[in-house]
């Protein structure tokens, strides 16, 4: 076997479960998850009756690179998007959802030969990026997030020595868990690190499409852009219809960005057997051309925001993100609970399950930036996320009102 994999930490799901060992809930409570990143809304019907009708490309092997009008809908959106101009042939390729190929990017990227490769990603963060650096043979180098500064990455804690290293640099915007935004002076910053060290930026922007006011998100690609980086040196852009479009069974997304690398990617996935199938290619096409079913996903996930947040600001340290479907919230040290601790008596009392936050991050530079907070995930309908929300002012309010001894 591969030695590599005895490096691999359990999925933070995985470890949910066995924090839940022995938990039996109120059975009078139904269950009520916002534990899960995974989009409810349904799925827009007209996705659904064009990949119905396009069974038939079952009976063809699909082309790694796709048909030329998928690419051009991907290029179509991101002109429309982030009003930048890549070359279809060239700057984009389908993959079949955004965390398969942020994993295969480290595996196409890494030079494990090279002497102590690192792979930089934010604190906390996405655990594939975690798991693809380690099964490159690289080491990840986790830059924390600082909730003082709306939870920006404090990208000048990385060391000069770890920088000089470094292979591959992983950013997550909007951020999961934090909902965060990088401003354009932020990865001004980054692509200057870039240029001089030589690593590759792989953006994931699968939350971009989710947000609550003012301009949509800053992408990768439209800042370099606007930075006079038309050639998208050393950066890839990842992004998926999974919550934009609600259709995270499709397993459908694209790469854009640097023509060099792009070259590279589609040479490994060819051969790793990343190919998206025709059906899947006909629904996309159709999904990245179409925003009025965006915008009413984009209210609905607005007017849950809206009914929770005002609920939980009263009991927990939390407020409206950026972007995303995650509140980021922060345990009451007066309560005298980890956020293991508050997520097992929660799920113990009022059968509403959350994720805690040092699940989602790891202990580096002498602290883990998740502790003491947990993830919520506003996925369900809004009455199951309101009735959630009310659970938990209620089981804080029950902590508050005990006798300290």
């Amino acid at each position: 076997m591969n030695p590599l994999l005895q490096r691999l930490q359990p999925y933070p799901f995985e470890r949910l479960r066995q924090l839940f060992s022995g938990v039996v809930p109120p059975a009078q409570l139904r269950s009520i998850s916002l534990g899960m990143g995974e989009p409810r809304h349904p799925t827009p019907a007209f996705i659904t009756q064009i990949l119905v009708s396009n069974l038939t490309g079952l009976s063809n092997y699909p082309a790694t690179a796709g048909e030329p009008r998928l690419r051009e809908a991907f290029a179509g959106w991101l002109a429309r998007r982030y009003q930048v101009q890549l070359d279809h042939m060239t700057q984009v390729l389908p993959i079949n959802g955004s965390r398969e190929a942020l994993f295969a990017i480290a595996q196409t990227v890494v030079d494990a030969s090279r002497p102590e490769p690192v792979v930089v990603c934010p604190n906390p963060f996405y655990q594939i990026y975690e798991g693809a650096a380690l099964l490159a043979g690289a080491t990840p180098w986790y830059a924390p997030s600082d909730p003082e500064r709306n939870f920006a990455v404090d990208w000048d804690s990385v060391p000069a020595d770890v920088w000089q290293r470094t292979q591959l640099l992983y950013v997550c915007s909007p951020g999961n868990p934090t909902g965060a935004v990088m401003p354009l002076a932020e990865w001004e910053k980054l692509f200057a690190l870039s240029d001089a060290h030589g690593f590759v930026i792989a953006s994931d922007e699968c939350y971009s499409e989710i947000y609550f006011q003012g301009a949509p998100p800053l992408g990768g690609l439209e800042a370099a852009a606007q930075l006079g980086r038309s050639d998208f040196r050393n950066l890839l852009a990842f992004t998926s219809l999974s919550k934009r479009s609600n259709v995270p069974g499709l397993r459908s997304g694209f790469v854009a960005g640097d023509a060099a690398l792009i070259k590279d990617f589609l040479l490994y996935r060819t051969y790793h057997g990343g190919a998206m199938s025709p059906p899947v290619q006909a629904a996309s096409i159709a999904a990245w051309g179409d925003e009025d079913h965006v915008v009413a996903n984009r209210q609905m996930y607005r007017d849950k925001f809206e009914a929770v947040t005002p609920l939980l600001a009263p009991v927990l340290d939390v407020a409206l993100p950026d972007a995303g479907f995650y509140l980021w919230a922060r345990i009451p040290d007066a309560l005298g609970l980890s956020d293991t601790q508050f997520a097992r008596a929660l799920q113990a009392q009022y059968n509403v399950t959350v994720l805690p936050g040092s699940y989602l991050a790891r202990e580096a530079q002498g602290a883990n930036p998740g502790a003491q907070r947990i993830r919520m995930a506003l996925v369900a309908p809004t009455s199951e996320c309101v009735e959630a929300a009310q659970r938990i002012v209620q089981f804080v309010q029950s902590l508050s009102s005990k006798p300290t001894s």
